[in-house]
């Protein structure tokens, strides 16, 4: 049987990578909004992957398939927690320079992450629906067309509402946040130095700016 996390739960989380800036938490939650919701009941967990939207700091959008058993499975109002991961990277001990002299390092990983705590109450009307692949489509089509972005009245409007008719929408209303920035900031200056230098080589370029940011804190 499952455990019930009923609203609580718990991420390790040393100190010094506790994310606390709230500037840093939402870019997280903006540049990777797939998020990973997790809810369960005594019987089964259920996870899903969806792309939620911030229409407030307490309260996100999202929708899922009719046929998504998410809906049918769980009351208004289940407690949830929708994960967003940031762009990740291995690290090598080979990257640090202090290497040579001591040899006493390990491999690790670099990323970040929040974790939203919440309820989830769905929206069955096809207004909601409207609304949230409405914002949707206006927020990514901005920033993924080149031209002439994707328009909901591109579509044919008998083909519109029957595609609407086959999903649910809802509302995350966010109880708790967690957040995490593990970014190499526990490391020695030169050894963190190289890391950034590393992630430049890589192409890791969101995570080389998310380094620079906690530099600027310290």
């Amino acid at each position: 049987m499952p455990v019930l996390f009923n609203g609580k739960h718990r991420m390790y989380t040393p100190p010094h990578f506790k994310e606390v800036r709230e500037s840093k938490i939402l870019n997280i939650i903006e540049n990777f909004p797939l998020a990973t919701v997790v809810c369960n009941n005594e019987s089964e967990t259920i996870i899903n992957h969806i792309p939620l939207i911030r229409l407030s700091p307490k309260i996100y959008l999202g929708h899922i398939a009719k046929a998504n058993l998410l809906h049918s499975a769980f009351p208004n109002g289940v407690d949830a927690i929708a994960v967003f991961s940031s762009d990740n990277s291995y690290v090598s001990p080979n990257w640090y320079p202090s290497k040579k002299l001591t040899h006493r390092h390990v491999p690790t990983w670099n990323y970040q992450v929040v974790h939203l705590e919440g309820r989830i109450n769905f929206d069955y009307s096809y207004k909601a629906k409207l609304r949230v692949v409405g914002m949707l489509t206006k927020l990514y089509e901005g920033k993924h067309s080149d031209n002439v972005g994707w328009k909901m009245s591109d579509a044919p409007k008998d083909y519109l509402e029957l595609m609407l008719d086959n999903i649910v929408a809802f509302e995350f209303d966010v109880r708790n946040i967690i957040a995490k920035s593990k970014l190499s900031q526990n490391r020695e200056k030169e050894d963190f130095n190289s890391v950034k230098t590393m992630m430049s080589k890589l192409n890791k370029s969101y995570l080389l700016e998310a380094m620079e940011d906690i530099e600027d804190v310290d």
